[in-house]
C-alpha cells in the first residue's frame, strides 16, 4: 500500500484499489490529488500473488465483482471513474 498527501483537508479516509496500467486508475488518482485528498491506494497488479488473491477477495466481498479503480470514501463503494459520484462523496 502506498499514501498520497495532498492539501491537508479533513475528510473521511479514502482508499483506491487500482491497476498500474490503468488509465480510469491514473484519472482517479489524479482527480484525488487535484482535490487535495489524502488517500491509500493500491496497485492490485503488483502485489504478490498471495497478497493478490487477498485483495482481489476484499474487492469482491465490498463490490460483489471485480472492477478498477475501486474507491471506497469512508462508507461508501465507488466502482469506476465516476468523477460526479467521487466529489460527491468527498464533499468537493
Amino acid at each position: 500500500m502506498t499514501s498520497e498527501t495532498g492539501k491537508e483537508h479533513n475528510m473521511e479516509q479514502c482508499k483506491v484499489y487500482s491497476l498500474s496500467t490503468c488509465s480510469h486508475c491514473k484519472s482517479c488518482k489524479k482527480l484525488l490529488g487535484e482535490c487535495g485528498v489524502e488517500y491509500e491506494f493500491t496497485d492490485v497488479d503488483l502485489l504478490p500473488d498471495n497478497d493478490r488473491s487477498e485483495v482481489l477477495d476484499e474487492i469482491k466481498r465490498l463490490t460483489s465483482r471485480c472492477a478498477f479503480p475501486t474507491v471506497i470514501i469512508g462508507d461508501k463503494v465507488i466502482v469506476g471513474f465516476k468523477e460526479k459520484e467521487i466529489r460527491e462523496a468527498l464533499g468537493v
